[in-house]
């Protein structure tokens, strides 16, 4: 399904771009949260996903050249502005997908959601808790486009090559990374894990097990922080495991919604 995009401006008065797949017809749907690498990283997976539901993927301002309101600076501002963005579309019952920081990005809409729109939690990749070492984070913008290419897919040829790219994408790519850098810091908020206990949704952890960019151990210890998580592990895949093997994560998301999500339901 081609997406419908279109520009939605918030309580708040900041405006977000947003890609719809699908109309919210029913007050259900989906909301995708791209990472550091933007909403084309997640097209797929939302598109895949239109199939069963209406979908939303929103760009955080300041990726891909829309602009960002010097105000909108941290993780927690995003996630207080797609919680507007849901009341904005009147959307009574949706799952949370976050891919690396837009993980962290549910999770903070979760411990927030005092409407409690927000019924579960799906996280690939997500950054957010802590790292106890040895594990750490590893940092693209530190890297350079092919070690980071190197951890983050399993298969070669997904890799970026940057001689490729012309001095115009370059440029686009270069921002994205300082945005997120000004939304993530160091990836991760020491203080976040001992909150975890208050998201009482269904929550489904999704590891690649070669991801080199956030270790599996790392999601691992993520998921036991919740009161009710599914950890899984997603063979043949790094940092974005719904591109490399998009059926073990459907196949995966389906089990969690049949014997977590549906059994929540009243």
């Amino acid at each position: 399904m081609t997406p419908t995009t279109r520009t939605i401006e918030l309580l708040s008065g900041l405006t977000i771009k947003v890609d719809e797949y699908g109309a919210p017809g029913d007050g259900t749907g989906a909301l995708v949260l791209h990472g550091g690498a933007g909403p084309r990283s997640v097209a797929g997976l939302a598109a895949a996903l239109s199939e069963r539901a209406y979908v939303m993927v929103p760009t955080h301002p300041g990726f891909d050249g829309t602009t960002r309101p010097g105000p909108t600076d941290t993780i927690e501002d995003l996630a207080v502005a797609y919680l507007d963005l849901i009341d904005a579309l009147d959307l009574r019952a949706v799952m949370v997908i976050g891919s690396s920081i837009g993980g962290w990005v549910a999770i903070e809409m979760t411990l927030r959601d005092n409407r409690r729109r927000i019924t579960s939690l799906v996280l690939l990749g997500a950054t957010g808790i802590k790292p106890e070492p040895p594990l750490e984070i590893a940092d693209p913008a530190k890297l350079g486009p092919v070690k980071t290419g190197e951890l983050a897919f399993y298969r070669p040829e997904l890799r970026l090559d940057p001689t490729t790219l012309s001095e115009a994408q370059k440029a686009a790519m270069a921002e994205n990374q300082r945005v997120q850098a000004i939304y993530a810091g160091t990836n991760y908020d020491p203080k976040l894990r001992g909150r975890l206990h208050r998201v009482f949704v269904p929550v489904l952890v999704l590891a690649g097990e070669q991801d080199g960019i956030v270790p599996p151990a790392y999601q691992r210890a993520l998921a036991s922080s919740f009161p009710r998580a599914v950890f899984r592990t997603v063979p043949e895949a790094g940092h974005f495991p719904h591109i490399e093997q998009p059926a073990a994560v459907f196949g995966a998301l389906a089990d969690f919604v049949e014997n977590e999500v549906k059994t929540d339901q009243p």
